[in-house]
């Protein structure tokens, strides 16, 4: 499975963003695809993930009511729209897919493919 995140960069806080992720290569389908984030000096964290084919979300509590992830099936793309972005959400945005079935999972560890990341730099 390979993953290109692409639509980070430099955005003012109480602004918005759009990421996009596109999916390819892959023989199986996931069960769910992810944002997780990494800001410097911190560890990778669980931003939110959707179960790609019954479309069921789960967020983190960091992020819950200013984020929407969504995904277009037809497309292979996932998308993570963030609202009211605050200087903490400043971070190397990574795309992940999940290939075991049963729940969208917030360890990133049960993450198996990778996209590259992007970074999204919250800063007036």
């Amino acid at each position: 499975v390979q993953l290109q995140a692409y639509g980070g960069g430099l955005v003012q806080p109480g602004g918005s963003l759009r990421l996009s992720c596109i999916v390819s290569g892959y023989t199986g389908t996931p069960y769910a695809l992810g944002w997780l984030r990494q800001a410097p000096g911190k560890e990778r964290e669980f931003v939110g993930g959707i179960a790609w084919t019954g479309g069921f979300t789960k967020y983190a509590d960091t992020v819950k009511g200013r984020t929407t992830i969504s995904r277009d099936t037809t497309k292979s793309t996932l998308y993570l729209q963030m609202d009211d972005l605050k200087p903490e959400d400043t971070a190397v945005y990574y795309c992940a897919a999940q290939m075991r079935w049963g729940r969208v999972e917030v360890k990133e560890y049960l993450y198996e493919h990778w996209g590259q990341g992007t970074q999204v730099t919250v800063s007036s």
